[in-house]
């Protein structure tokens, strides 16, 4: 099927997702791109749908998924919904301000809250801190709710059913790099830090 190439940093700018996690601040002034297999817009409802490989970039931004929806409320804000397809989780990734990280993560699907400034990875859901190519920190469990203003998660594990005992959470924190010389230019990078909610699940 034919690829469909649109420039929406007008129409769909998702403000919560560019300015978020300490987020690469020239990311907001970047044109956004979609890539699908088709759209569908109403105007009235102020809704696009992109189906079909859809692949969204905005600056340092990437968002991979079968789907994306994106709607927009009177006062302005964008939610954004992304689905994978059978078998595969949609993917976000973007680049931390001022510093070689990056923030990344899959789930079946993916929320975007650009009035709260969250995103939020669902069922099966895994986020990673790389620091360049090297993985830093990684965490997966059945939610995971990112708050980009406060620079903190919050990872549940699944409820335990009739048929499946509870999901646990599991994650692989590792410390902040030393403090470089005071001549230095460099600075470390700033650790994620838990929610309480977090650190009570992970006991």
């Amino acid at each position: 099927m034919k690829k469909i190439l649109f420039s929406l940093s007008v129409l769909l700018a998702l403000a919560g997702v560019a300015e978020g996690v300490r987020a690469e601040k020239a990311d907001r002034n970047k044109p956004m791109n979609v890539e699908s297999d088709a759209l569908r817009y109403d105007d009235i409802k102020q809704v696009s749908i992109f189906t079909g490989n859809v692949v969204l970039t905005k600056g340092s931004i990437l968002i991979r998924g079968a789907q994306i929806e994106v709607r927009q409320d009177p006062e302005g804000y964008q939610f954004g919904l992304v689905t994978g397809a059978p078998g595969q989780q949609a993917f976000f990734r973007q680049k931390r301000d001022n510093l070689d990280e990056y923030i990344e993560g899959e789930g079946d699907t993916i929320e975007y809250d650009g009035k709260a400034d969250t995103v939020r990875f669902i069922k099966k859901a895994q986020m990673r801190r790389l620091r360049g190519a090297t993985l830093a920190d990684e965490t997966t469990g059945a939610v995971i709710l990112y708050e980009n203003l406060t620079d903190r998660f919050t990872v549940d594990g699944a409820p335990k059913t009739a048929t499946a005992p509870a999901g646990r959470v599991r994650a692989m924190l590792t410390p902040k790099p030393e403090p470089v010389a005071a001549n230095a230019t460099a600075a470390p990078g700033a650790a994620l830090k838990m929610s309480p909610q977090s650190e009570k699940a992970g006991q």
